[in-house]
């Protein structure tokens, strides 16, 4: 019987703590922004404090890695706060060139015709990103571009068969339609 009580009381608690935690207010975009590049910032001493243990090559693209890791997650935030396909569009950008920093210093360890390659290649997913992200941004603007038309097209179709009606009928469809189509 006392273990059933037990029981009995620890659900209780759980629940009253789940209700708390569930009362809290979640933090404003500006307060997740400001934490996450603090994160971010943290992440990346904590990367290149341990970068300094090693030596030459290793070192350098460590500290490479730890930069482009960095630079993401800023970027990300930062579309994210802001929120606009132009954020996103720069934020994408400014990944793919933070990467393309990091495997030029990979490239650095390798010699002659290798070195070459990998600087090509690094060059060539520079380009490829750079033309999604542009491609990406063309589509969805023409995605919402093709949206509006539509809801135009289905607003005027709305208007047209309020004209059968007459008088307040004809006004209180007219402002339904309004109000469906956000006019």
């Amino acid at each position: 019987m006392k273990t059933s009580h037990v029981i009995l009381l620890i659900g209780a608690a759980l629940g009253w703590a789940g209700q708390a935690v569930a009362q809290l207010p979640a933090p404003d975009a500006k307060t997740l922004h400001q934490q996450t590049l603090a994160a971010a910032e943290s992440a990346y001493d904590i990367a290149k404090a341990r970068c300094d243990a090693m030596a030459g090559i290793p070192h350098e693209i460590c500290v490479a890695d730890a930069r482009a890791a960095r630079v993401r997650v800023e970027e990300e935030a930062e579309a994210a706060y802001k929120n606009t396909l132009a954020a996103y569009t720069q934020a994408r950008m400014r990944i793919a060139a933070a990467y393309y920093e990091r495997d030029t210093t990979r490239c650095g360890a390798a010699v002659g015709n290798d070195r070459d390659v990998c600087l090509t290649q690094a060059r060539a997913n520079l380009v490829a990103s750079q033309a999604d992200a542009r491609a990406d941004r063309k589509a969805i603007e023409a995605r919402l571009d093709a949206h509006d038309a539509k809801l135009d097209a289905e607003y005027r179709v709305a208007l047209q068969k309020c004209d059968a009606y007459a008088g307040d009928v004809k006004e209180g469809c007219v402002s339904t339609a309004r109000t469906a189509y956000g006019k």
